[in-house]
């Protein structure tokens, strides 16, 4: 129990904060994913798409402080490297 308003609000921030964040972690798993199935298919055109966009969605959760840099540069290097 919050002893203090200020308390109360960052609990509320909080809870608001870890959803988006949530949100945000379960897209770049759905897209690497997708990276992943289309390296599979053979499809060069249809990867190369779904890497540039899972790349993209890597920079924007960066730049909304859901991952660090160096964690999202390690992922980029990885779905680069599976959609060779």
């Amino acid at each position: 129990m919050p002893h203090t308003k200020s308390q109360e609000k960052r609990d509320r921030q909080a809870i608001a904060s870890r959803a988006r964040n949530r949100s945000v972690r379960s897209e770049l798993k759905t897209r690497a994913r997708k990276v992943e199935e289309a390296a599979e298919s053979g499809d060069r055109e249809a990867t190369e798409q779904a890497l540039r966009s899972a790349q993209k969605r890597i920079d924007q959760a960066v730049a909304k402080g859901v991952l660090k840099q160096n964690t999202a540069n390690r992922r980029k290097a990885r779905l680069a490297r599976q959609a060779l």
